[in-house]
């Protein structure tokens, strides 16, 4: 079986088509990148050969590297892996600078046959370098396509040459966007930019690559760094305007990472000190500090979590092995924010939504939710008019409860109220099929109690999605005591119908994710009621990668809906419960009319459109600064020791049942800090044994809710970790 096809016309035009047998889109394997070479070779030494076009046999060109290959690279360098690493990327290298070189003279720079890559559609990451070591990219007009260079995304950057020749291409600045965010665009969006040369209609793609092929001189196939003379745009960093670039450039990167992604740091090295020397040379930085990266534990557990394990998760890894259960009809019952949300998303998917609510106003409302985010995708030319009209002819908005009797999944999203949950549940019940599963949105409220009001508890389950849902990618399917395999198996059918990525837990309170954010909630509010700064406890989540400080994400959740939760929690735990102190701090600004961003109040300051100004002074009147502030790494152990110690905690009771769903979850949910991988993957790199060490030091210092949970003693006396047990297991 081979990846590539190779076959030569009668007008001397080779086409190279890539084409993995089994797999949708195109992936590059070193066993792949051999017969791409093996290729190249047979077209550069073949005098019958004027030049070569490479191209897809699919849809699409490529999605990328296949990053498990990194895992084997170092496996099978054994005690050097760096080296290993290093001659793996070199050897890409040298290919792609073969096909770059072309078989040219090296010093008249002639003679070199041209290469063209003609891109039916998506082209990513390794997808696009190739390309870019051709002499010509064109693009088939494809609205649907994304060209880019995302590997910034899964904690690595383009170091198969991309980074090196598209800064040299557009400069540092220029070429920022696709570098340091990952950046993707359609193709003609990519022309605009620059990182492509040509759009044409898909039906002349492979005739117009040909034609520039045949038509092709000396000139087209010298590269800009190749020519004499060749200056980088926007000026080489010991130019002034490129030594400001530079500059501007560190700062930007610092800003937005806090130091905590490697990558983003190494790509700029890579750029900055490839500037300066040949372009073989530049090559060669490139792939030291893709290395350097590689070698990064934070790069290996990014790597692992959000793109392994996000994509074993979305292809069911852990399904209950039944048929499909694909959805045909959606019913959701609740038109309010989560409920509109969710219709939307089905809509969006393809799916037939029924949308009930005790209003036919309100049930409109919610369908015009729908219409705001699809006039929103007009706005920015991401649909067009009769995509939006085929979305909102799927929503049928409606009071009629008979109109949920040919769905096969119903969604109930109302208020959080076991009363009515309950109503709402019995009357769907009466009218559904008996195939039907009935799910709530719950996101607190057991789901084993939920389902003592439906006749069938085997077909019911938690399908907690976060809000806003359209924005969101994680959704929380919990099992509820009594919840059937084809209850699950539907779930997560639903799940992938819409795009999303699915985590499969067991009933408990607040489930997994609210279970591990409320204590890092709670323990920023700890610190400022002991007395912490307040700006000292969010720099510190911060600078360890948390998106949003603990006092400004309960700003965005409400402070009134975490005094709510307070109640209910202390009802239920009685005597054990044990953020009193906690409730002190969420009451008083409850009491003070700061309710977060909705009030345009809380913890932060906001001005008259909402815009977040800055903390809030008046906090210091009931809770004032202690003059002995904690040292920085004391509060960032606490911050994440509370929520990493939870999931452990959610692992060893059951309630977390894969440390894959713990680690894609958490980041996916709450941003637990991305570069770490997720919670197991941090305190694998903390180590067992350092890990207990710093929680005895919290425990003795601030309490029991820091005590080590004995699974996680257990791993420190064996000092393995948690996906070195895994792995264990698994053989």
């Amino acid at each position: 079986m081979t990846d590539f096809h190779y076959s030569v016309d009668s007008d001397g035009v080779a086409t190279i088509t890539w084409d993995i047998q089994g797999k949708s889109m195109n992936v590059l394997s070193m066993e792949g990148l051999a017969e791409l070479e093996a290729h190249i070779d047979t077209a550069l030494s073949d005098e019958a050969v004027k030049g070569v076009i490479i191209t897809s046999a699919k849809a699409d060109f490529a999605g990328g590297m296949d990053l498990n290959v990194i895992a084997r690279m170092k496996e099978m360098a054994g005690d050097q892996p760096e080296k290993g690493l290093f001659d793996g990327i070199m050897s890409m290298h040298r290919c792609l600078r073969k096909i770059e070189r072309a078989g040219m003279d090296p010093k008249t720079l002639k003679g070199g046959k041209p290469v063209v890559a003609a891109l039916p559609g998506t082209a990513l990451g390794i997808g696009l370098e190739i390309p870019l070591a051709c002499h010509r990219i064109i693009a088939a007009e494809n609205p649907k396509a994304k060209i880019g260079l995302p590997e910034i995304m899964v904690g690595i950057f383009p170091g198969a040459g991309g980074t090196t020749r598209l800064a040299r291409k557009l400069g540092a600045m220029g070429a920022a966007p696709f570098l340091l965010e990952g950046k993707l665009s359609d193709p003609k969006k990519a022309k605009s930019a620059g990182l492509i040369d040509e759009v044409v209609p898909a039906d002349d793609l492979m005739t117009r690559a040909k034609e520039w092929v045949l038509g092709a001189k000396d000139a087209d196939l010298v590269k800009p760094w190749d020519a004499k003379g060749y200056k980088m745009p926007g000026g080489a960093p010991y130019h002034p305007a490129g030594f400001m670039t530079f500059v501007g450039a560190s700062a930007m990167i610092n800003g937005k990472t806090q130091g905590v992604y490697p990558a983003a740091k190494a790509l700029l090295s890579a750029v900055y000190e490839g500037a300066q020397v040949p372009f073989d040379t530049a090559l060669k930085i490139e792939a030291r500090w893709f290395v350097h990266v590689l070698m990064n534990p934070s790069s290996g557990a990014m790597i692992r979590s959000l793109f392994i394990n996000k994509e074993a998760l979305e292809k069911g890894a852990n399904r209950p092995q039944v048929a499909d259960e694909k959805v045909r009809k959606l019913g959701v019952l609740g038109a309010g924010m989560m409920g509109a949300g969710i219709a939307y998303v089905a809509a969006n998917a393809g799916i037939d939504v029924v949308l009930i609510d005790a209003q036919q106003a309100a049930a409109e409302k919610g369908k015009g939710y729908a219409e705001g985010v699809l006039d929103k995708g007009i706005k920015r030319g991401k649909l067009s008019e009769a995509k939006k009209a085929e979305v909102l002819g799927r929503i049928t908005p409606t009071t009629d409860y008979d109109a949920l009797a040919s769905c096969d999944l119903v969604i109930e999203a109302v208020f959080e109220d076991p009363k009515v949950k309950a109503e709402v549940t019995t009357k769907a019940e009466t009218v559904l099929p008996d195939d039907a599963i009935f799910a709530t949105n719950t996101s607190t409220l057991p789901i084993s109690d939920l389902a003592k009001a439906s006749a069938r508890p085997g077909q019911f389950i938690g399908i907690h999605f976060f809000s806003p849902v359209d924005k969101m990618l994680l959704v929380e399917i919990i099992k509820g005591r009594e919840t059937g395999d084809r209850a699950v198996a539907k779930a997560l059918d639903f799940v992938r119908q819409i795009r999303k990525t699915p985590i499969v837990v067991n009933d408990a309170r607040f489930f997994y994710a609210n279970r591990c954010i409320i204590p890092y909630l709670n323990e920023g509010m700890r610190m400022v009621r002991e007395g912490v700064a307040p700006a000292l406890v969010e720099n510190a989540a911060k600078l360890m990668g948390m998106p949003l400080g603990p006092l400004q994400l309960v700003d965005e959740t409400s402070l009134d809906l975490g005094a709510k939760i307070a109640k209910a929690t202390r009802v239920a735990m009685g005597d054990s419960y044990a953020d009193g102190d906690v409730d002190e701090v969420v009451f008083w600004m409850v009491e003070q009319g700061r309710l977060g961003r909705k009030s345009a109040a809380g913890f932060y300051t906001y001005d008259d459109k909402g815009k977040r100004q800055g903390l809030w002074q008046g906090i210091a009147d009931k809770f004032p600064k202690s003059d002995d502030q904690p040292d920085l790494i004391t509060v960032q152990h606490r911050l994440m020791f509370a929520q990493a110690l939870e999931a452990v905690r959610a692992l060893e009771e059951g309630v977390l049942e894969d440390i894959r769903e713990g680690d894609v979850g958490a980041i996916l949910g709450w941003g637990f800090a991305p570069w770490s991988g997720g919670p197991f993957s941090w305190l694998d790199m903390l180590g067992p044994e350092f890990a207990v060490s710093v929680c005895d030091d919290l425990e003795a210092r601030f309490g029991a809710r820091f005590s080590a949970p004995e699974l996680l003693r257990q791993m420190a006396k064996t000092g393995r970790g948690f996906y070195a047990n895994r792995e264990s297991a698994a053989a």
